[in-house]
């Protein structure tokens, strides 16, 4: 829903125009306030919002001419509309000269003014969606938002405070979700150029006939539809930083037009002839393997080599251990203010839950799932009852299990690590009934049990959900 309009500030010294104009405004959906001195309204316009002005040129005190003065002075961009009924084309010039964005005489019909009025309600409406444009597109994400306490998450944010304050290109590679948009955020406010502009392109997300005009614009008459010229996101960047994500999508043409602006900087629009050049950081990212892009000849070698100045490397949030539950508590206090929660915390088996979930989309689904949870949960606690079953999320799993050892894990570690997953997925597979999971493993009850209780894997609510005939075991609570 948009943000409604300010009030209109209407100031005439007679009780019945100021009367009609309110009741005129106030049929069109105009909200107004109404004064009869100049005096009161430089008041209120010193504690109010308005999106314009209607003033009599004649009134009593200080003169219509003299408020539009002092509103200049103090309100330089607010429009104002200036009536009177001793309209002479002399006292028209003087008014436009001093200010206002139009002129009416007394007596004038409604839909003139309304017309006028129309005319500032767009130009508000426009300056304000601009102002949000450019807050979003100046959004500067801080080191402080790539949240971890892992070696990796360390290193990281060493390495990006490091390669920030340079010019040089990076390459962001990272699985999605894993928060590569963060880091480029992080690198473009740490660095020189952090009050000019930043822009960001995904190139998965434009349609490959109109990336490359979206990048380095277009002339008119350059293809059907291009009405007028068009600057190029390039030079929206100039002095700044720009961030394309996903350029492994990118077809081969542009990736060859994107390697000759990278030597020097230098572009000609679509359709145009004159060269170019604009001096911006460029910084990219791609969730695909590169090398095997590279191998499939779907991306040039010469183009990564280009880029890849300095590498960043996101680990998948399964990589990250513990940072599991320290990303949880950050999103919990986050979505706590937000939806207004008294949740204080997560309980010890959901917390053995969220570590157990293999997590294939990464930092991304595990905000969807504490957001999800907070909704749900009634307690003070997040309950494993409000969590997914991740049933589905579990099939999207990459490999069975992350068979490869983490930096410093040893080998019994990461056996441990692969059979509690191995277990975990079993679990949530038959909706953490253990006999059915010891089925699907070829394992007896039993030893199933047992294993657990070794690994110190908690079933979760949906333990006692056994089938029929298991009785003699639901007593346990296992």
């Amino acid at each position: 829903m948009s943000t409604p309009l300010p009030s209109v500030l209407v100031v005439d010294d007679e009780k019945n125009m100021r009367r009609s104009l309110q009741t005129v405004l106030g049929d069109e959906g105009y909200a107004a306030r109404a004064v009869e001195s100049a005096e009161e309204g430089l008041e209120l316009l010193g504690h109010e919002e308005f999106f314009m002005v209607i003033t009599d040129a004649r009134l009593g005190g200080m003169s219509g001419y003299e408020f539009l003065t002092r509103i200049r002075q103090q309100r330089p961009e607010l429009p104002v509309l200036m009536l009177t009924a001793y309209a002479t084309p002399k006292l028209a010039v003087e008014a436009i000269q001093a200010g206002a964005m139009d002129y009416l005489a007394k007596p004038f019909a409604p839909e003139e003014l309304l017309h006028a009025v129309a005319r500032c309600a767009e130009r508000h409406r426009l300056l304000r969606e601009n102002a949000a444009l450019r807050l979003r597109a100046g959004e500067i994400f801080s080191l402080e938002q790539i949240v971890g306490e892992s070696p990796r998450m360390l290193e990281l944010r060493k390495l990006i405070q490091t390669v920030a304050p340079t010019d040089t290109r990076a390459l962001i590679l990272g699985e999605s979700g894993t928060g590569k948009e963060l880091v480029a955020g992080a690198l473009h406010g740490l660095s020189l150029r952090r009050e000019a502009h930043y822009v960001r392109i995904n190139c998965a997300a434009i349609p490959e006939t109109l990336l490359e005009s979206e990048l380095f614009g277009h002339e008119k008459g350059a293809f059907t539809g291009a009405l007028r010229q068009k600057p190029g996101r390039v030079e929206e960047a100039d002095g700044g930083t720009i961030f394309l994500d996903e350029i492994a999508d990118m077809s081969k043409p542009l990736q060859a037009k994107l390697l000759r602006f990278l030597e020097d900087g230098t572009f000609v629009r679509v359709g145009g002839t004159q060269e170019l050049r604009v001096n911006v950081r460029l910084i990219a990212a791609t969730n695909r393997d590169i090398t095997q892009a590279i191998a499939a000849e779907q991306f040039r070698e010469d183009l990564f080599h280009r880029l890849n100045v300095v590498q960043f490397r996101l680990s998948p949030l399964r990589e990250r251990g513990s940072d599991i539950l320290v990303l949880a508590e950050h999103f919990l206090r986050m979505f706590r203010v937000a939806m207004n929660k008294n949740v204080q915390g997560i309980t010890p088996a959901a917390r053995q839950k969220l570590l157990s979930h293999h997590w294939p989309g990464n930092v991304r689904e595990l905000r969807n799932v504490v957001e999800r949870a907070l909704i749900l949960e009634t307690t003070k606690e997040i309950q494993p009852s409000s969590l997914p079953d991740f049933q589905i999320e579990a099939r999207l799993q990459k490999t069975p299990a992350a068979m490869h050892p983490t930096p410093g894990e040893s080998l019994d570690d990461a056996l441990a690590r692969i059979e509690g997953e191995l277990i975990t997925s079993a679990l949530e597979q038959n909706g953490f009934n253990l006999t059915r999971a010891a089925e699907q493993l070829r394992l007896t009850r039993h030893s199933l049990r047992y294993r657990m209780q070794r690994l110190n894997l908690n079933p979760g609510d949906g333990a006692a959900n056994e089938l029929p005939g298991a009785s003699e075991q639901k007593s346990s609570g296992i």
